[in-house]
């Protein structure tokens, strides 16, 4: 998964940029974490947001755990 940022503003709209998810790495990560392809594009896609809404998981400590919290709260409300 790679997520690539715009923040552009586009009438009322605010474009967050492009999330781009390779489907076949995603079959292979989803066969080794025993779960459907299905739910392993959801996790990517939300992976993916959470990145755009400007949050990184890379920088460790308090920004890390901010992160999965807020993908975790996502992914539950899907």
């Amino acid at each position: 998964m790679l997520s690539f940022p715009i923040g552009e503003k586009v009438e009322d709209w605010l474009i967050l940029g492009d999330i781009v998810i390779s489907v076949d790495t995603a079959k292979r990560q989803a066969q080794e974490l025993g779960h459907s392809l299905e739910e392993e594009l959801k996790r990517l896609l939300v992976h993916g947001l959470v990145h755009l809404l400007g949050y990184d998981h890379e920088l460790g400590g308090e920004e890390e755990k901010k992160f999965f919290e807020l993908e975790e709260f996502v992914l539950r409300e899907l």
